[in-house]
This record gives C-alpha cells, sequence and structure tokens, in this order.
C-alpha cells in the first residue's frame, strides 16, 4: 500500500504552505494540483515544489478547471507514479491535519474502501452552508437507497485508486463542486464500502470560498437529478446488497 495526498489549489496561496507543511509533518508525499491559480499563488506552490521536489509533486493545470478537474489530475498523476491510494485534502485549512494517520490507518485496514470524513463542525461554519448540505444529504439517501454515507460533501477523504480510475476512465465526473459528490456515490454503486470517519472541520477567517452560488447550484441539481435516473435501473441491486448486509 502506497499513500499520497491529493491537495486542489486554486488561488489559496495564504493557506497552502501551512497545510503541505503539516502534512510532510506527517512524512506523505503531496501531489499540489494549481488549478490555474493567479501568478502569486502559482509561484508560491513552485517554490514548494523546488524546495522539497523529492516530496511534494506539482501538476499544472492549464487553466482554471473546478476542484473536480483538479482532483481527477492528481489523482491520476497519483496512479501513474504507483500509489495505491489518494488522501484528498483542501487547501483552505478547513481540515485537521492531525487525522490523517487515523484516516491512514483505516485505509490500510479496509484497502477497498474509501474513507470518508464526516465533518465534525465548530461555531465557525457559515449557518447557510451547515443547513445547506442537509438536501444534498437527503438526495444521496435517495440515490444509494441507504444512509451509508453520511456526508457526501466532505472534501477529506483516502480513496482506493484502483477502483477510482477505473472510474474516472469510464465515466465522465463532475468538474466542479459537483464532484465530491457524484464521485463517491458512483463508487458506491460499484460496490466500493464506504467508511466514514468524524473529523474536525473549521471555517478560518477570510477563508477563500470558490463556491459559485448560481452556477454550481446548478450543476448540483443537475447531478442529482442524473443520479436519481442512475438510482431507478439500480434499484434491485441496490436493495438487493442491502438485504445481504442485513442478513450477513
Amino acid at each position: 500500500m502506497k499513500v499520497c495526498v491529493v491537495v486542489p489549489v486554486y488561488n489559496h496561496g495564504a493557506t497552502v504552505g501551512a497545510v503541505v507543511a503539516s502534512l510532510q509533518a506527517h512524512g506523505v508525499h503531496c501531489i499540489v494540483v494549481d488549478d490555474g491559480s493567479e501568478p502569486v499563488c502559482a509561484a508560491i506552490l513552485h517554490d514548494l515544489h523546488v524546495r522539497a521536489p523529492a516530496n511534494v509533486g506539482l501538476v499544472r493545470m492549464p487553466h482554471n478547471g473546478g476542484k473536480g478537474a483538479a482532483v481527477i489530475a492528481g489523482m491520476q498523476a497519483a496512479w501513474a507514479q504507483g500509489f495505491t491510494h489518494a488522501l484528498q485534502v483542501d487547501a483552505d485549512g478547513q481540515h485537521a491535519m492531525e487525522d490523517v494517520p487515523r484516516f491512514i490507518a483505516l485505509a490500510q485496514t479496509l484497502p477497498d474502501a474509501v474513507i470518508c470524513g464526516c465533518p465534525v463542525y465548530d461555531n465557525t461554519v457559515p449557518k447557510g452552508r451547515l443547513y445547506g448540505r442537509y438536501l444534498t444529504h437527503v438526495w444521496v439517501w435517495i440515490n444509494t437507497l441507504s444512509f451509508d454515507i453520511r456526508d457526501s460533501m466532505c472534501g477529506f477523504r483516502v480513496y482506493p485508486l484502483a477502483n477510482t480510475v477505473a472510474l474516472l476512465n469510464e465515466v465522465r465526473i463532475g468538474r466542479r463542486m459537483d464532484f465530491d459528490t457524484e464521485i463517491i456515490v458512483r463508487l458506491y454503486w460499484r460496490g466500493v464500502p464506504v467508511v466514514n470517519q468524524p473529523t474536525r472541520v473549521r471555517y478560518p477567517q477570510g477563508g477563500i470560498s470558490h463556491f459559485r452560488a448560481l452556477q454550481d447550484n446548478v450543476l448540483i441539481s443537475r447531478m442529482h437529478a442524473m443520479l436519481f435516473l442512475g438510482m431507478l435501473c439500480r434499484a434491485p441491486a441496490l436493495v438487493m446488497r442491502k438485504l445481504r448486509q442485513r442478513t450477513g
């Protein structure tokens, strides 16, 4: 088992250095993906790579393609470099880096599963985001006919790359804020187990959000509709899986 960390970055120059330093303290290789950042942030990413080329890989996107596109590029690079698992971490400092060893240990114990972060929020979370997530939670529970995925929007998770890259080669997954939810639902449809791991999430003061209220909500609504149609085709298999779990 060989684990790396994929960090998608779009103009997170103020926070990405601390995130990468925290990851390096845990001895993991980082693949930083520059998703078409502006020159100041791009220079910071270049410096991180130059200072520690053996520990920090850099993938540059030709233009801003969205969070999903950056994570996909990072996972494909990781797979090509011989990594078996990729831990996805956001670059804005929201995630608890002290939980990295726990996530990796779970992946070592359950190498075929997605280890999915289940956020434990403090009082920094914007209430609008907190309440808005529940609509997606309900749609995910409908589209998987289960409560097995407790939070499909958290960007702190470990992917088994063999199954994930195979999916990405066969199905076009959303490239923007629809990515995190769509890929975990589709992996679940393929029988990949999901392990929910609680982790603290905080919203740093002055943090940068690239969520586009209109465009991304339209993308997410379209994604839920497409997944619902896909669920209807898979409903018998999903029900049978649930029955086997209960009788097993």
